[in-house]
């Protein structure tokens, strides 16, 4: 039982994975996406390069955390509706979808540019 942590109590309910406090009370503020650094600029640029002529958007720069990184791309592929994959901390979504992704990331409060061409 070395990798065994509690996730659910029955007095408090679900707990927090890095706390293990009550998620009501979480000491280390896991819920949601971390707030972007100020002055970080998140690019979005589509690429075929070695895709077989198949476009991807690629999002790079994202300042979130691994996990948090794989969330945001599940929300994004969802809205894209699309396939897509993380890779070394860049977001890949199948076909070209730079604009929407655009607007879905500055909703959430990141600066975005579009980089390339």
């Amino acid at each position: 039982m070395k990798n065994s942590r509690k996730v659910y109590s029955t007095e408090s309910g679900r707990l927090c994975p890095k706390c293990e406090q009550p998620i009501d009370s979480c000491q280390c503020q896991q819920q949601g996406y971390e707030t972007p650094a100020p002055g970080s600029t998140v690019k979005i640029k589509r690429e075929t390069k070695g895709r077989k002529g198949k476009g991807v958007t690629l999002i790079e720069n994202i300042p979130v955390s691994e996990g948090d990184l794989a969330k945001l791309a599940k929300t994004i592929k969802a809205k894209c509706s699309s396939g897509g994959t993380v890779k070394s901390g860049v977001i890949e979504i199948q076909g070209d979808h730079r604009q929407a992704i655009k607007e879905y990331l500055q909703g959430q409060g990141y600066n975005v540019k579009l980089a390339g061409g």
